[in-house]
């Protein structure tokens, strides 16, 4: 491939990796990035390209596991972490995990094909953009003011469902997966901390499914041509990822929700007046 082209790769990683855990949906900026700037359906073709944006946010999910690894081998009984208290509820496990994930893994191979062909586009990204803020600001605003669960530990298994739930939303591109997850955790009475860290765990199986998922659907339409395009697409959002993932971890429990939700209203605004103008 052409420097140009692997050159384009690197900024999707970087937007990626910089936006996959802030609730501001990296699927929907890489979506706004690529159709007005990159334009990389021209070389790669429709669904190799869709595929792309799903694949590598694969990088940002290791980013996931090199951050938090104690946690994710606690999950099946790998690793026993120093002062994790089991609450009534018992201690958060993968049945956790697999219980919230679900909803949107049914929805998900339900609705696939619908995605895929329209959703992917801008003017869909504005629309989730706005919806998104509206429930974050929501979320802010209506959740208990002294959260219940402040521990992974205290999860129950139907609050797990119900955050699952709202995740659904996340479908549609533009939403946030961390966006819905996190306004649905804070809801339904977690600590923002708490949603953010349920949320990025949640991810790992979700984001490692829908990538296989989507390469397999799509797999005749891949040429070893585009590996060199998907790895550095991937190398890049797994760095990125690396730096975001803390700084955002800390930033969530001191400025909440509101700031992401006002960005995601001004970019949608941004974009009306390009798009619509």
């Amino acid at each position: 491939m052409e420097i140009i082209e692997l050159l384009k790769a690197l900024i999707l990683g970087f937007v990626e990796g910089m936006t996959e855990f802030a609730p501001v949906s990296s699927t929907g900026h890489m979506i706004i990035v690529d159709d007005m700037w990159l334009k990389t359906e021209e070389f790669l073709g429709k669904y190799p390209a869709n595929t792309f944006k799903i694949v590598v946010q694969l990088g940002s999910i290791l980013a996931v596991i090199v951050v938090m690894w104690k946690r994710m081998l606690s999950l099946v009984g790998l690793y026993n972490i120093e002062g994790q208290a089991k609450s009534i509820n018992g201690r958060f496990n993968l049945l956790h995990v697999i219980v919230g994930m679900l909803p949107a893994v049914v929805l998900g191979f339900a609705f696939k094909d619908f995605i895929d062909d329209h959703l992917f586009k801008v003017e869909h990204v504005v629309y989730a953009l706005v919806a998104g803020a509206i429930l974050m600001i929501a979320a802010d605003k209506l959740a208990p003011r002294k959260p219940k669960v402040d521990s992974l530990d205290k999860i129950s298994y139907g609050l797990a469902f119900k955050v699952g739930l709202v995740q659904c939303l996340s479908l549609w591109p533009g939403f946030s997966r961390s966006g819905a997850t996190i306004s649905g955790g804070v809801l339904f009475g977690m600590s923002h901390r708490v949603a953010a860290d349920f949320t990025f765990i949640m991810a790992v199986p979700i984001m490692a499914g829908a990538s296989l998922v989507s390469v397999l659907k799509n797999w005749d339409t891949l040429s070893m041509d585009y590996f060199g395009f998907y790895a550095v697409g991937f190398i890049s959002s797994f760095v990125f990822a690396l730096l975001s993932i803390k700084f955002f971890l800390a930033l969530i429990s001191k400025v909440k929700l509101m700031p992401f939700a006002i960005y995601r209203l001004v970019l949608a605004a941004v974009l009306c007046v390009i798009i619509f103008m």
